[in-house]
């Protein structure tokens, strides 16, 4: 509830930028009271059946009190939100809070009354439904739980955007008005509706740029060679099938190199979908605002100067992105490299790329255009690296990612016919969260590999702003496994297993097949899958005398073998007319490849760049002239991949004429069963390693099980007992403690003051209340009594009961048994006391040591399990072992929250040390089911709570009944505003 001074302060984190179902841009802010005029001019533009439907009478203008009343609001009892391009208004929200009987009321009253006004120029976008998300996350912050609407029967539209919304609700006729009642409480089905809506809309704003009508070069000049010339050049050459214009306010000619060219965006008479802006940044605003007024969809800026220049750079960046959303538009870049679209009905290169990749299955993000390039490169080559290559779908090299970002391009990739196999390199991730969501929804679908650069820096790339992590970026790495995520460390690993996801079907098991005419290539391939944890069959040498019929025998027995899941073949070069050779190996292996084709086949090859071609070359999707000119390298350097000079120029393709697409479209078909050869045993086996384990994490989410519900579980007195002691802490700021609160820590506050450090305004809990706020979920803390000398001590011994264990809880000594911290099965007052001089003895005075005496626990391995919030990756679960070796080993594993069943399950087997938990060498195996139930009632308490930001139970004693937690911390914050189950919102960089 908010405070009187507060009620009327204008709630800016309510501003947000949204897309549109038809991927346009709108601005959502509440309504001030400097709107008036705003408000009248909007109220102009609508139509009299809609005045009517919103206010059930004919309404044909607003009164002076109605401009008053629906712009001065309070933000809390009565709120209105507007939805605005250019500056005005679409279309308008508001609630009122109403008591049972339908009055105006303030809280604790907890429902009111919602109307919506939607310009009809403006129906049909989406925009009620984006207003009603936002409204009703102001609701819920303001403490209302439930809207009520009255909407007039012939209002079909309104009617459905509640009833489509996924809300609980009841509805009801009375005096010619439909009444409808929904609760506000996020449900699985709202939420599914609003991801969905998110989705078609993200990725229909990426299509847009992707696959424009028309498409303007503003800056292109009459040299060739600069920046706007060579792109006005590379979509003329690439065959764009839309109108293409160039535009220089210093033309004075009606053409410019074969295209219509005008001095401004304004001048050209036709709708233009795409602009691509090449001019210098202090002229970028100007040509932003002549596309915004021609009523450009979206803009490719390839201009440098901005956030990787500095500070100031940045400021003109943040002003780019405001600008251009205020005309409803998107934005790739700044300082982009462009975008491509291989499709037969677009052929865009809206890039400073010279050549059209060859069309294909694979879909590449990058967000540096130096890495685009490379990967382009590698893709088109056919002499080095990985050969028998597949094409490109689309591209995309978006620069600082002010706007655009690799999230939606994965929303445009999800449901992209055209794409196969998205390969993405990544030097930052600006919502980590929703990466993660919609990475696991496209992983689901087709294969996601992912290389990130700058992980070591510890700071992003200029240019990119992003979310504060404090995960280190193994635990990031494992979070994206987790995902379905293919992580792989370098561009040649992403290629390489691009290729084969692209061409090959998935293995359905580990257990890999190899045979060749080099026994030493063949082990070494060998060695290889059992690097990679494959199950790899003992090697098929064919000896080097092994015929082209040899291989397809061999490679179609082992295709035939129900106890092979892949097929590695390895090759070295014959002696004689090597072409023939290859030509005649390569058409054997994809003869036998094709009659059995549930299973992938990889070849290794030694100094044979023809076989490598040969593989391809019955349906190769090169650029006309590239397979008779290529000048790339041959032999052992080529295979490498290492370069030998300065790289080869191709001719750019040629504007396709009738008949040619046609012809390329068939030959895409026809090599999708390209077989991909790799020039080392390793790079050909860790692809396989990652194609298999990504097989196995498809099988596995078909199922991904379940969140137990627990009876016993008090979650309503759990929420009131952390809003009772946020609002106590609030009232009574404290110094921060010297240390985190442990069961273990003196009690003499229930609750610690509020800490600096990674948890912002964080509320260390007091040791009662963090074993209270446990208990209501289940999780039973071992309590601990602070003996803080010998004769408290033995009282505290004497009161929990003998045995009893005496530890210190300074932060130096604190779960250190390894230091002597700690004295264990203490039977009697006397080896209590010996044990109490002891420690003192070593470690110094009880007011440094704070020691603590609590009842020994069953004996069993000695567990960590921690909860956090990470402002960027979200809710994460860790577990691992307790003790040195696990920490210096980094043996922790991770889970996002929530965790189900069988995600408990897979996050305790996943750690090296596991065997110790499952009987290793003898000892008794330790409970695993009570671990496991410890994880979902912590991840429950986590996922239910957002105000808990922390959690450690340590040490966490896993007995082979049973397990005990002798030490807990909790921390508690408010709850952020926003979080990814709020409404959809584009990011604020």
């Amino acid at each position: 509830m908010q405070t009187p001074p507060d009620r009327h302060e204008y709630p800016a984190h309510w501003e947000a930028d949204v897309v549109l179902r038809d991927g346009g841009t709108a601005r959502i802010r509440p309504i001030a009271a400097d709107d008036a005029d705003r408000l009248v001019s909007f109220y102009e533009q609508v139509s009299a059946e809609s005045k009517y439907y919103r206010f059930f009478a004919p309404y044909p203008r607003l009164s002076a009190k109605d401009v008053h009343r629906f712009t001065h609001h309070d933000y809390v009892d009565r709120v209105g939100l507007a939805a605005t391009v250019g500056g005005e208004f679409i279309a308008t929200v508001r609630y009122d809070r109403i008591a049972a009987d339908g009055r105006p009321a303030s809280a604790p009253a907890d429902e009111a009354e919602v109307a919506f006004l939607v310009q009809d120029a403006h129906q049909g976008r989406g925009v009620a439904s984006a207003l009603l998300e936002h409204i009703a996350a102001v609701a819920r912050e303001r403490g209302i739980r439930r809207f009520a609407a009255e909407v007039l029967p012939a209002n079909s539209k309104m009617i459905k955007v509640f009833t489509d919304a996924g809300y609980q609700q009841k509805r009801s006729f009375e005096d010619g008005v439909v009444r409808l009642e929904f609760d506000l409480e996020p449900t699985d089905r709202s939420l599914a509706v609003q991801r969905a809506r998110e989705q078609r809309a993200e990725a229909r704003s990426v299509a847009r740029l992707l696959a424009p009508g028309s498409v303007a070069v503003v800056g292109a000049g009459r040299t060739p060679g600069g920046v706007g010339r060579s792109i006005l050049d590379n979509l003329r050459d690439a065959g764009f099938t839309g109108r293409l214009y160039a535009v220089n306010g210093a033309l004075q000619e009606k053409e410019l190199a074969g295209v219509p060219a005008h001095r401004s965006v304004r001048d050209i008479g036709e709708p233009v979908d795409l602009a691509v802006i090449a001019v210098p940044a202090e002229r970028v605003p100007e040509a932003v605002a002549e596309c915004g007024e021609h009523g450009v969809q979206g803009l490719v800026v390839v201009s440098a100067g901005y956030a990787e220049s500095g500070p100031e750079g940045r400021g003109r960046q943040r002003e780019l992105v405001r600008q251009v959303r205020t005309y409803g538009m998107r934005i790739i870049g700044p300082n982009a490299f462009g975008v491509i679209n291989t499709s037969p009905g677009t052929r865009l290169n809206a890039s400073l790329a010279p050549e059209m990749p060859r069309t294909g299955r694979i879909g590449l993000f990058a967000q540096s255009g130096a890495i685009g390039i490379a990967l382009l490169s590698r893709l088109h080559r056919r002499g080095g690296g990985v050969t028998g290559v597949t094409g490109v779908s689309t591209f995309v090299s978006s620069g600082n990612r002010a706007d655009v970002s690799g999230n939606d391009v994965l929303q445009y990739w999800y449901d992209d016919p055209d794409t196969d196999v998205a390969l993405m390199y990544l030097e930052s991730i600006g919502n980590p969260r929703k990466f993660t969501r919609l990475a696991r929804r496209t992983a689901a679908a087709k294969p996601l590999v992912v290389v990130q650069g700058a992980r070591h820096g510890g700071a992003a790339p200029q240019g990119h702003a992003v979310r504060a992590t404090r995960l280190p970026h193994a635990t990031v790495s494992a979070l994206l496994r987790q995902a379905g995520v293919i992580r792989v460390d370098t561009i040649t690993e992403l290629v390489d297993a691009g290729l084969l996801l692209a061409r090959q079907p998935l293995p359905a098991g580990p257990r890999v097949a190899i045979l060749g005419n080099s026994e030493s290539l063949g082990l070494l391939t060998y060695d290889a899958c059992l690097a990679q944890e494959l199950r790899p069959l003992p090697p098929r040498d064919l000896t080097t005398g092994a015929s082209a019929e040899d291989f397809r025998a061999a490679l179609a027995h082992a295709l035939a073998d129900d106890a092979c899941d892949a097929v590695v073949v390895t090759a070295i070069p014959a002696v004689g007319d090597m072409s023939a050779a290859d030509a005649a190996l390569a058409e054997a292996l994809r003869s036998a490849s094709a009659a059995a084709p549930g299973k992938p086949v990889l070849v290794v090859h030694v100094e044979l760049g023809g076989l490598a071609e040969a593989l391809s070359a019955a349906a190769s999707t090169a650029p006309a002239g590239l397979a008779a000119t290529s000048t790339e390298p041959t032999g052992l350097a080529a295979a490498s991949g290492e370069p030998t000079g300065p790289a080869p120029q191709v001719a750019p393709a040629p504007a396709k004429v009738e008949g040619q697409v046609e012809n390329e479209v068939e030959s895409a078909e026809a090599d999708s069963r390209l077989i991909p050869a790799y020039p080392a045993a390793e790079r050909a086996v860790r692809a396989l390693a990652e194609a298999v384990r990504y097989g196995q994490w498809r099988r596995e989410s078909a199922d991904p099980g379940r969140v137990p519900e627990y009876e016993d579980i008090d979650e309503k007195g759990a929420a009131e007992q952390i809003d009772q002691l946020l609002a106590a802490a609030s009232e009574q700021p404290q110094p921060q403690p010297e240390a985190e609160a442990q069961s273990e820590v003196q009690p003499e506050a229930q609750t610690e003051a509020r800490t600096g450090g990674p948890e912002q305004d964080a509320l260390a809990l007091g040791p009662d209340d963090t074993c209270a706020l446990l208990a209501r979920y289940g999780i039973d803390v071992r309590r601990a009594l602070p003996a803080p000398a010998p004769a408290e001590a033995v009282a505290a011994a004497e009161r929990l009961g003998y045995p009893v264990a005496l530890k210190t809880t300074a932060p130096h000594l604190r779960h250190r048994a390894d230091l002597g911290g700690v004295r264990l099965d203490l039977a009697d007052e006397e080896q209590l006391r010996r044990a109490y001089a002891e420690l003192t003895s070593l470690f110094g005075e009880p007011e440094e040591l704070r020691p603590v005496v609590q009842g020994m626990a069953p004996r069993g391995v000695d567990t960590v399990v921690r909860a956090v919030i990470d402002p960027a990756a979200g809710a994460v679960l860790s577990f691992g072992l307790a003790g040195a070796a696990s920490e210096l080993l980094g043996d922790t594993a991770h889970r996002l929250i929530p965790v189900t069943d069988r995600d408990a399950a897979s996050l305790v087997r996943s750690i090296r040390t596991a065997p110790l938990l499952f009987g290793w060498r003898g000892s008794a195996p330790a409970d695993v089911a009570a671990l496991e139930e410890l994880l979902l009632r912590l991840s429950r308490l986590v996922d239910d709570h957002p105000e808990v930001v922390s959690v450690s139970l340590e040490p966490v004693v896993v007995a082979p009944r049973g397990l005990s937690v002798l030490g807990a911390s909790v921390r508690l914050a408010p709850p952020p505003a926003r979080d990814d189950l709020g409404p959809r919102t584009l990011p604020v960089y």
